[in-house]
């Protein structure tokens, strides 16, 4: 439960606009509401709010739509009515401090602004049915996280029994439950511009307050998460490089990578430029790093990246096929990290657990194979490649692995880790560290 005080209905309109457009097109939320929240010009407050009200239905809209089905008595509704419902029981079961006359009036308010005029006295009567059963209802809610977690913690009910069957019933449901937390903001130290006693003035002076973090895998990367904090982009801080965002889960590859200043380190499939930058930082941006990534905008992102955290050892490359007889430059560490299902990071990406489907892994393990076995072509021997996902998946990780090894005699498993949210307390992750032997003289 997440506590709001009513700020106006600016941030509530933000919201139903994003959900609509969502409803009608293929982008994701995040995007969507970026867009919408680049051209409004509201207060942090409302900014927050219309970012809760947006994430908070996409992540709960399996259990919204258990309730909006029993309280119109599974009359089907509009993509609005069902947004501007959403929207209405969002407020009264998952934020506090609302109080009801608000919460109907600015509902049935929605309703007229959308289009919907002629169905206001339809929205007032439904919510104003559940604001008498709220009592009921929220016993109701939490029944159903124990008889039907699929739809109690709104997830698909194909990946829960997967994970039943993995972990059993309690992890699942922790799981579960940490998919729908709001994600904290995680940043990491850059070492090449500053310390943690300098950044912690720079806070204090920001208004930033903070929790320093400790992992096993970040020894060298001081992490820090932020409790509070003004725009991250306004800090000088943050324009200056002090520190770049990222959830700690990620730097287990960096860590199992292990680069060394001076090494020559090729990252595949770089961007955004959060692993990159980590390397080049261990590296103490001596040597060189090469960081691949098949868009152009992409890539540009991590030169900005780069630029702002006063990186020079990093080179940007477009992937290219070996031309026949052309012996591509080998390196003395690789990092792949591929693209995935996303099943480790579903409370940063909200949308991922609707848009996945039964029998993806096997066709993104496909794919994974096949970066997988061009990233060992561009390893010396001797050399080490880091495979990595954010996948909990087998199909995605472990099996991926097997599956290369049988085919790369050269290649011995070294090391394998998988982070699971319910057991570390961060976003879930796996790595292997495979090491390609020398040839025999």
């Amino acid at each position: 439960m997440h506590v709001y005080l009513v700020t106006g209905q600016k941030p509530r309109q933000i919201a139903a606009r994003v959900l609509l457009a969502r409803a009608r097109r293929a982008e994701f939320v995040e995007s969507l509401l970026e867009a919408e929240l680049a051209r409004a010009t509201v207060p942090p407050a409302d900014r927050a709010l219309a970012q809760e009200l947006t994430f908070g239905v996409v992540r709960w809209q399996a259990t919204l739509d258990w309730l909006i089905v029993r309280y119109t008595n599974n009359r089907p509704q509009t993509p609005a009515l069902q947004t501007l419902l959403r929207l209405g029981f969002y407020q009264k079961f998952w934020l506090e401090r609302i109080p009801n006359h608000a919460l109907v009036a600015t509902t049935v308010e929605l309703a007229r602004h959308f289009g919907a005029g002629r169905q206001t006295g339809f929205v007032n009567a439904v919510l104003r049915r559940a604001l008498r059963e709220a009592d009921a209802i929220r016993r109701e809610l939490a029944e159903l996280q124990q008889t039907s977690p699929g739809t109690g913690f709104s997830h698909p009910q194909w990946l829960c029994d997967r994970w039943q069957a993995r972990w059993g019933d309690a992890s699942l449901r922790r799981l579960l439950a940490w998919n729908n937390s709001p994600p904290p903001t995680y940043a990491r130290l850059n070492t090449l511009r500053t310390d943690p006693e300098r950044l912690a003035r720079l806070w204090a002076d920001e208004h930033v307050t903070f929790v320093p973090r400790h992992y096993e895998w970040t020894p060298m990367e001081p992490m820090f998460e932020l409790a509070s904090h003004p725009p991250l982009a306004t800090l000088p801080s943050f324009q200056q490089g002090a520190f770049y965002v990222q959830d700690p889960s990620t730097l287990l590859a960096v860590h199992t990578l292990n680069p060394q200043p001076g090494e020559s380190v090729l990252d595949l499939c770089a961007a955004p430029g959060g692993k990159t930058t980590a390397i080049a930082q261990r590296m103490r941006d001596t040597g060189r790093v090469e960081a691949e990534d098949v868009e152009l905008d992409r890539r540009r992102l991590i030169r900005a990246n780069c630029e702002r955290l006063g990186i020079t050892c990093v080179r940007l490359a477009e992937p290219r096929p070996a031309a026949p007889g052309d012996a591509p430059p080998l390196f003395d560490r690789v990092l792949l990290d591929a693209p995935c299902s996303n099943t480790g990071v579903m409370r940063r990406r909200v949308e991922v657990r609707w848009r996945i489907r039964p029998g993806e892994m096997e066709r993104l393990s496909r794919a994974q194979f096949g970066l997988l076995a061009r990233a060992a072509t561009r390893l010396r021997p001797g050399g080490t490649l880091v495979y990595s996902t954010c996948s909990l998946e087998p199909e995605e990780n472990a099996h991926v692995i097997r599956r290369f090894l049988a085919d790369h005699a050269a290649f011995e498993l070294r090391h394998e880790q998988t982070l699971l949210p319910f057991e570390h307390g961060v976003d879930g992750a796996y790595v292997a560290q495979l090491v390609r032997g020398r040839p025999h003289v």
